[in-house]
């Protein structure tokens, strides 16, 4: 059986922090995403959740990370990276974060719909 490990988000960059690993650049940023609804009350509701994400610049889908800067949509694909850890208080934690395959830019007229 085949396996698959793929995620897609479209959504706007938050916080941005490009290091040096050698001689190569890695992007940890985070990207919102909305999904709008509509209450029982049929009040417009949207919700908004945070993704956290690692690019690699050179890898194939990712030339370059100057694309990557607050508030710019983007359209990512990667997979899905989920790590458990003991945080300093003593309790157990979960990371979820994405390991980018490919980065574009989209178009700026990203609003969610109703529905």
């Amino acid at each position: 059986m085949e396996q698959l490990n793929r995620i897609e988000i479209r959504g706007n960059v938050g916080n941005v922090n490009i290091i040096n690993v050698g001689n190569t650049r890695v992007a940890h940023f985070s990207v919102a995403t909305n999904f709008a609804y509509k209450d029982r009350n049929g009040e417009p509701v949207i919700e908004t959740t945070w993704h956290n994400v690692t690019a690699w610049e050179g890898n194939k889908g990712i030339p370059s990370l100057e694309i990557i800067a607050k508030g710019f949509p983007l359209y990512v694909t990667g997979r899905l990276r989920i790590q458990k850890y003991i945080a300093g208080d003593g309790t157990d934690k979960t990371s979820y974060d994405i390991i980018a395959n490919t980065i574009e830019q989209v178009n700026s007229n990203m609003q969610p719909q109703m529905s």
